[in-house]
């Protein structure tokens, strides 16, 4: 305590303490005061005032595209963009149709399901122009879906159809048919045909028809092809009706129908002369040599005629069928009468090129055969093709030559 001195006994304090505050501005102006920061005694607070500011580190985003880049998320805008353009909703009709033209039958109506506009564009006429349903059990239903669809070529053999309607008005673009072998009643029959107008193309082989469906087949001026082989249930009247009206038919089988004489005097003496195929075979004892005559003088172009199992036919019909300057290929089989002896003036047809005598010539006496007919295939064909859609050994999906687009297949 002695040695205390009163706060007056120290004067020189207030000149110091301004002294050392002007030496403090001094260093702020002065370029060597970084020199001075490592003492221990420099001031914290100064050191973050002078110093300058620290650029802050950038926060990314959390997410696993920031892990390894922070440029992802600049383009995802960009990508959403393009992911809405292509949208399957923004794609024309045009464009959707040439997809589901690429299309199985399968997959078409797979993806009929999906929404209302697709299902529209599915039914849409062009995609069904041609369809195969063989193997399809029951049709009924896929016929009310199909016809009014505009398909063109339709084959459906040895299929059920039950009842099913169609609008009156409706006029179906049908030109290729086939309904060989099913089951179907002569009622729904009439009522499919009475909707035809364009039929090209047509068998019903082995059906139960009847006079109207001959009337409606009548309005069908472009029918080219009849295939009725096994048909029944239609008067002479009518089956002459009828061909008097196709005056454009091509082929035509009528064989082993039940027809007695009267229906086979109403096919010779009404067939058109536009028929180049004919097969009339199986009318045992209704064929007569009367009826051959009055065939080969209202068809003249023929290239091909079966006459098979018609047992009153002689070898006095060779200078008759000798008319038939185009004759390429003529059905005997089974004739009886004509003896195999005779066969070997048949070398005096120069246009003919297969003959089929199943049951006339032993195997014996083919060889001799051949060798007197040398430009003529003999016994090659076991079954006619004349208006048949498809012939015996084809297995593709064509009908009358034409390839179907579409193809039911299990």
């Amino acid at each position: 305590m002695s040695h205390e001195r009163p706060l007056q006994q120290l004067p020189c304090l207030h000149g110091q303490l301004d002294g050392s505050m002007l030496s403090q501005s001094k260093l702020k102006k002065s370029p060597s005061f970084g020199t001075g920061l490592d003492n221990e005694n420099t001031p914290q607070e100064l050191i973050q005032h002078w110093s300058p500011p620290h650029k802050q580190p950038r926060t990314l985003a959390k997410g696993k595209e920031n892990e390894e880049t922070q440029f992802v998320l600049g383009r995802r805008p960009r990508r959403r963009r393009e992911s809405a353009a292509l949208s399957w909703d923004r794609l024309p009709d045009e464009l959707l149709l040439g997809i589901f033209s690429c299309l199985s039958l399968k997959d078409l109506l797979g993806v009929s399901r999906i929404c209302r506009r697709w299902r529209r564009l599915v039914f849409d006429e062009s995609l069904w122009t041609s369809v195969d349903l063989v193997g399809v059990n029951q049709m009924d239903a896929a016929l009310t879906q199909l016809l009014p669809t505009g398909v063109l070529a339709l084959r459906c053999p040895r299929s059920c159809i039950g009842e099913f309607r169609l609008p009156p008005s409706l006029q179906l673009r049908i030109q290729h048919l086939d309904l060989s072998s099913c089951i179907v009643s002569t009622a729904v029959l009439e009522d499919l045909f009475s909707h035809c107008r364009w039929l090209q193309d047509l068998s019903l082989e082995g059906l139960e028809l009847s006079d109207s469906i001959m009337q409606f087949l009548s309005q069908n001026e472009e029918l080219a092809r009849l295939n009725i082989c096994g048909c029944s249930g239609l008067s002479p009247e009518a089956v002459g009706g009828m061909l008097q009206a196709c005056t454009r038919l091509q082929e035509l089988n009528v064989s082993w129908c039940n027809f007695n004489n009267d229906h086979i005097k109403a096919v010779v003496g009404n067939i058109p002369s536009s028929v180049t195929q004919l097969n009339i075979s199986g009318y045992r004892q209704n064929l007569t040599m009367e009826d051959l005559k009055v065939l080969v003088e209202r068809s003249p172009h023929l290239t091909q005629l079966d006459l098979s199992d018609s047992v009153l036919l002689t070898a006095d019909s060779f200078p008759l069928l000798q008319q038939l300057i185009s004759l390429r290929h003529l059905g005997l089989s089974r004739c009886y009468q004509i003896h195999a002896a005779g066969l070997a003036d048949l070398d005096k047809f120069p246009e003919l090129r297969t003959l089929e005598v199943f049951g006339l010539v032993q195997e014996s006496n083919l060889p001799m055969l051949n060798k007197a007919l040398s430009q003529v295939l003999i016994n090659t064909c076991f079954f006619s093709s004349v208006a048949r859609p498809t012939s015996a050994d084809c297995k593709d999906n064509t009908m009358w030559g034409t390839h179907c687009r579409l193809t039911f297949r299990h």
